[in-house]
């Protein structure tokens, strides 16, 4: 018998188990959808789990205010102060690794080794954002040799508000990596979860809004993607758009409604086990080149 987790398990025979109804985290709030509307979200087995808010429309694109009154702020902030907070929801995250595997265990099918295996590698992730988070500018940056009396600096700096589209079959791991360089960068993310594994998403929002996490620079929506992805593609406050989490056939269309304010758009397949790269740092930051008179 593979070894089970105390959350995977099923309920005693003659007890009614409670469902929690989990709502959508905007503005650093729990609303429910404005729509009222809700849908099952069952285990990779077939079983009940919880019910989750369907986000509107209307829901996306308070979630995108949200995260354009939140971005200038937490753009201004140092780069080690972002690496603290990032680290600090990799804190919390571990303090509640028995709730995060049990949720990865649920969703995914995975066995409870597994379960914790993923857990620990996202963890493992956000502390290796967390650590790039003031050495970035470093990297990327330069100061460049020009012919004259100037200084002449290149400087990263965030796009802005930045939707992401969840991984569908990682539920923590992929969300982790997809989420974390957006905001380690600066920039705030509007997040829509997996559609049929959501749970680690908004376990992963209350954690955020314990933590450290401005209100507003993280935003997490549940449910149909091919329902909000449009919305938020042609979105003119939307900076940029990872479509990792879309469909194949959907990309197309959506690449053609962010082209309508010249989003920058990421299409990304990778292993999320795999060791990261500085690709998605890079993805959501513009360069900037600065002049400066030598002796003033």
């Amino acid at each position: 018998m593979p070894e089970r987790l105390p959350g995977a398990e099923r309920p005693r025979s003659g007890r009614l188990e409670v469902h929690k109804t989990y709502k959508l985290f905007i503005g650093g709030a729990f609303p429910r959808s404005e729509s009222g509307r809700s849908y099952v979200v069952s285990s990779a087995g077939g079983r009940r789990l919880a019910n989750a808010a369907l986000a509107s429309r209307k829901d996306a694109r308070d979630a995108v205010a949200a995260a354009r009154a939140a971005q200038p702020a937490w753009a201004s902030s140092t780069a080690y102060n972002r690496g603290q907070v990032v680290y600090r929801l990799a804190e919390m995250l571990e303090g509640r690794a028995a709730q995060f595997a049990a949720s990865v265990a649920a969703a995914e099918g995975a066995t409870a080794r597994a379960s914790r295996r993923i857990v620990a590698a996202s963890i493992d992730r956000l502390v290796w954002y967390a650590g790039w988070a003031d050495k970035f500018a470093q990297v990327v940056g330069s100061s460049n040799p020009v012919a004259g009396p100037y200084f002449n600096f290149t400087i990263p700096e965030p796009t802005g508000v930045v939707a992401v589209l969840a991984p569908q079959v990682s539920s923590l791991l992929g969300l982790v990596s997809v989420l974390a360089p957006v905001v380690v960068t600066g920039n705030a993310a509007v997040v829509v979860a997996s559609e049929a594994r959501p749970l680690p998403a908004v376990t992963l929002a209350e954690v955020a809004a314990t933590s450290d996490v401005p209100a507003g620079v993280v935003n997490v929506l549940t449910g149909r993607t091919g329902e909000l992805a449009p919305v938020l593609a042609g979105h003119m406050d939307v900076g940029a758009l990872d479509i990792s989490g879309a469909a194949p056939d959907a990309r197309p269309d959506l690449e053609r409604l962010a082209a309508g304010n010249l989003k920058r758009v990421l299409v990304l397949e990778e292993d999320w086990a795999a060791v990261p790269s500085l690709r998605r740092l890079r993805a959501f930051v513009e360069v900037k080149t600065v002049w400066h008179p030598v002796g003033i």
